[in-house]
């Protein structure tokens, strides 16, 4: 990675004619959403009038719609799972939604349905927003280039239109419209959105570059060398797709057994409404017995047994700053044994920093006087480099003098007058090829350790040299110590950057597994490499780049505060805040809800066989049936709640740290 610095105009980006319109589906654009806030809606209405004892077809017929408006899109799944010979829970959530109402129990079941449509219209939104992250990714690359003719001359085409072999012209701050070769020409790419390197890359004849990437202040001839759908972009695109397609979800404990517990129990239903009518019992009282049967054995409390402990590890999570998409993902987060982190934006903060200023002997310059010039020349630059030269400049409260006569010249460095002395900053081997000193020295050293060396020459000779890296979070050594201590292995840093940079930093995280200079498709092999090892991966990141390993992974977290729009709706848990210490965090709240699905599935278990059992073997009477299957509910559901505690999250991040 070249370490120059160049003006950056303000870029003039061709983008699709709809670029500018937010490709996201409104939430009441759902039929999903719709149906569940109408139950909702009746659901609310209707109960504070049963409550305050209005008449019955007041609250009854409310109650009535809401089954209707959240129930009917579950039933009629159901009804379509029966005729290719299955049946789930919902279908038989429906079902006893209806037999609760049919012995009275009409707020119950009305409950029920509006829990099972609001998840449905989440997960519907889930989806959508994420196929909707997915097609915009496509406005990165602009929809026209300047393709050069034969003749010389210019015209500009549709970047589909694009055939191998020809030449674009790509000027300074436009994005470049195919994947190809540079053929003339000098600049500096940013090409984040596809390596996840924090700095522009220089480009020089022979650079590859990518489509959808950003130009800097050259301008660039660009041999087509890849199809349209065939770009790096592109593949991202399908990468993606590919891997929310094929990714199996993970089911929750009480979906991996609903065959067999939904036909159990509906056998068991009619069986025991007919046998005591074989030997001559009375239709209501088998009627009965039959509705109380199903009202005891419905799995109410097991459905409650594995949601509020995962709810609520979600609300007590997103309270601390990470957004945990699903109850399916907070089970999932508990399950991993092996994480990668991507580095840039992850690890680090995304952001270079100036981390070394070295004078030369017989410059005659202290540090301050090194940086203010360097400074003062890189002012009027808009370089990533430049701006952390400055901005170092400033932290130390240094006045900047005026520059005059400055230049940049792209691949190269700047130029400018300072205190009526020529100072130019840039590249140590473009200021000054092929010369050898003090200043080569200084800047291997520097490069060796993983920074980028950023020579300053005054009135034509090396006055000093300024290193300049991308910072690791503060909190990153601790995290990676945590997570090892979680998953009983390290995590394997995978990222686009060079692999010297990428080992300093690892060393200093306390990374041992690198694998640097990725691309997106590297990295989803990287993490299918693990998985075929047997490990549930844990995928970290925040760039368009590490949207695919994101979706491949068993579970993908974004980092929010810097996370492109792809990484974050592909992820299935954000962090909000950028703190990367509650990653392990998360993960200990989830090995925590757990444990407490398996300690209310032993509740409701107890409760369920126990009622099953007398209502069989005796005479249960309705009222006590209702009772105990309800106080099982309560119990479990308030056993779940405990996470929502804040000493719930304390234990985590301790636990965590361990």
């Amino acid at each position: 990675m070249s370490s120059t610095l160049t003006e950056r105009p303000a870029p003039t980006v061709t983008a699709h004619p709809d670029a500018t319109r937010r490709r996201r589906t409104r939430v009441f654009a759902l039929p999903e959403a719709r149906w569940a806030a109408a139950a909702t809606v009746l659901f609310l209405l209707a109960l504070p009038l049963q409550l305050t004892g209005a008449p019955a077809w007041t609250w009854g017929s409310l109650y009535g719609l809401a089954y209707a408006a959240g129930g009917w899109e579950p039933a009629l799944a159901g009804l379509q799972a029966l005729r290719e010979r299955t049946l789930d829970v919902d279908l038989l959530m429906i079902v006893a939604a209806l037999g609760a109402a049919a012995v009275g129990q009409t707020m119950d079941g009305a409950l029920l349905i509006v829990i099972f449509a609001t998840s449905g219209a989440l997960e519907a939104l889930a989806t959508a927003r994420t196929a909707d992250s997915v097609r915009g990714l496509l406005d990165l690359a602009p929809a026209t280039a300047t393709r050069l003719r034969d003749d010389g001359g210019e015209e500009t085409v549709p970047t589909t239109d694009l055939a191998l072999g020809d030449t674009v012209l790509v000027r300074p701050g436009e994005r470049i419209g195919a994947d190809g070769r540079v053929l003339d020409g000098a600049s500096e790419v940013d090409q984040a959105t596809i390596t996840g390197e924090p700095l522009p890359a220089a480009k020089e004849p022979g650079d590859e570059v990518f489509a959808g990437t950003l130009n800097g202040t050259g301008a660039l001839r660009v041999r087509v060398e890849r199809d349209a759908s065939d770009t790096v972009i592109a593949r991202i695109v399908q990468m993606v797709e590919e891997a929310s397609e094929t990714k199996a979800p993970t089911q929750l404990f009480i979906e991996r057994v609903e065959q067999r517990y939904s036909i159990g129990m509906v056998a068991a239903t009619l069986a025991v409404f007919a046998v005591p009518l074989a030997f001559g019992a009375a239709l209501t009282g088998s009627l009965l017995r039959a509705m109380t049967f199903m009202i005891v054995a419905s799995p109410c409390a097991v459905v409650l047994a594995t949601m509020p402990p995962l709810l609520s590890a979600i609300a007590n999570a997103g309270r601390h700053g990470v957004l945990v998409k699903s109850a399916v993902v907070m089970e999932r987060l508990g399950q991993v044994d092996a994480v990668a982190l991507d580095k840039t934006g992850t690890l680090t903060e995304g952001t270079p920093r100036v981390t070394d200023v070295r004078p030369l002997p017989g410059s005659r310059l202290t540090e301050g006087q090194l940086l203010r010039v360097a400074a003062a020349a890189e002012h009027p630059s808009e370089h990533p480099l430049a701006r952390a030269v400055v901005a170092a400049a400033r932290a130390r409260g240094l006045a900047l003098p005026h520059a005059e006569d400055f230049a940049s010249t792209p691949g190269v460095g700047v130029t400018a007058t300072v205190d009526d002395r020529k100072i130019a900053v840039g590249s140590p081997a473009r200021l000054l090829p092929g010369a050898e000193g003090a200043h080569t020295a200084v800047a291997a050293e520097l490069e060796d350790g993983g920074r980028t060396a950023v020579l300053v020459v005054a009135d034509g000779a090396p006055a000093g040299v300024l290193g300049i890296a991308d910072r690791l979070r503060p909190d990153a050594t601790a995290t990676v110590a945590s997570l090892t201590a979680l998953t009983g292995t390290a995590p394997t840093l995978v990222t686009g950057d060079n692999p010297r940079a990428a080992a300093h930093l690892a060393a200093e995280a306390g990374i041992t597994d690198v694998r640097a200079g990725l691309l997106p498709q590297d990295k989803v092999a990287a993490v299918r490499e693990l998985e075929r090892a047997g490990r549930k991966v844990l995928v970290v990141g925040d760039g368009v780049n590490d949207a695919p390993a994101l979706a491949a992974a068993h579970t993908g977290v974004a980092m929010g505060r810097a996370g492109s729009d792809l990484a974050l709706e592909t992820a299935d848990a954000v962090i909000v805040r950028d703190e990367l210490a509650t990653v392990p965090a998360v993960v200990a709240l989830s090995r925590r809800a757990r444990r407490l699905v398996v300690q209310n599935l032993a509740v409701a278990a107890v409760f369920i066989s126990g009622l099953v059992v007398w209502d069989l073997t005796a005479t249960l009477p309705l009222p006590l049936g209702v009772l105990g299957h309800e106080g099982s509910t309560v119990i479990v559901g308030l056993n779940g709640l405990r996470l929502l505690r804040e000493a719930a999250w304390t234990r985590s991040r301790e636990e965590g740290r361990r």
